[in-house]
């Protein structure tokens, strides 16, 4: 078991993960989604280079970890970042939330499918309760008439996310950790900022909520949480740190709740637990199976 420093910091990694929507809905209110998280990236990537050089880590990678490089920078900064940042100007922070955590079961589901590997029968009882209580929210917040834009970019966000882990398993940061991290960042801003060109008008409504949020985003999940997850994993391992995932759902909805307002029905709070009920049994599925090996 996780001893307590590491509970800690498994707490404080889902918080400030959780936390990245309720920010990201606020910044989006102000200033154009793609041109926000093109400029976040560009500094976390600067910050994260500047830790890496300090620590004595030099931009020397292996050819898989340029294609590690490459391959998140765009999956994960660009495509499943910026498609959220452009679907919560229509949908709520906590739906996004809820979308985003059906990562872990996304990637069995895929791996299961197209790469053959062995689900146990507690991971497959996780899947089904897992995309159940999506399901269950889903047909619910259809009938309220959510974004469908939104809903869209949302769930191409996280498969893209999903696709992209399964393609870099493996894939090792060695001594590099922070050139590695700085690098995707700043494949993200370069990706996006473009596209920013393309098709965004650069309005910006300069008020303190936009700066409070745009500096949480960028320093908190962009470099902090980054920071906790690899210290995490060093102390009990990626697979025992994954488990924390699970409260994502709940964080999520709930700090958009306690900062946004925004409403918790009952169905919201009936189809979290079931989700976080799939996500745990689908990661304890693959502690045992660890063990067993």
């Amino acid at each position: 078991m996780p001893d307590w420093r590491s509970m800690i910091l498994g707490f404080l990694f889902v918080l400030a993960w959780s936390s990245a929507f309720t920010s990201a809905r606020i910044v989006v209110a102000d200033a154009p989604p793609f041109l926000a998280l093109s400029f976040r990236f560009l500094i976390s990537g600067v910050i994260a280079l500047a830790i890496g050089l300090a620590a004595g880590q030099r931009i020397r990678l292996t050819k898989s970890q340029w294609i590690g490089v490459l391959v998140f920078g765009f999956c994960q900064n660009a495509l499943y970042l910026g498609l959220n940042f452009e679907a919560m100007q229509t949908i709520e922070a906590g739906l996004a939330s809820i979308i985003a955590s059906m990562l872990p079961l996304i990637v069995a589901a895929l791996g299961r499918a197209f790469f053959g590997e062995r689900l146990t029968p507690l991971a497959m009882a996780g899947l089904v309760i897992g995309f159940s209580g999506v399901v269950y929210i889903m047909q619910a917040r259809m009938g309220a008439s959510a974004d469908i834009y939104g809903l869209s970019l949302c769930l191409i966000g996280v498969l893209a996310l999903s696709i992209a882990t399964l393609l870099v398993r493996g894939v090792s940061v060695g001594g590099n950790l922070w050139m590695v991290v700085g690098l995707q960042m700043l494949v993200g801003s370069f990706a996006l900022f473009p596209v920013s060109v393309a098709l965004e008008t650069w309005e910006i409504n300069w008020t303190w909520p936009l700066f409070w949020a745009f500096l949480y985003t960028t320093l908190i999940p962009g470099v902090a949480a980054t920071m906790i997850w690899f210290i995490l994993v060093g102390r009990i391992g990626a697979v025992p740190a994954a488990t924390f995932h699970f409260l994502n759902p709940f964080l999520g909805v709930f700090i958009a709740f306690l900062i946004l307002g925004e409403p918790i029905t009952l169905t919201d709070f009936i189809g979290v637990v079931i989700i976080m009920i799939g996500i745990l049994a689908v990661q304890l599925s693959k502690r045992h199976g660890n063990r067993a090996v």
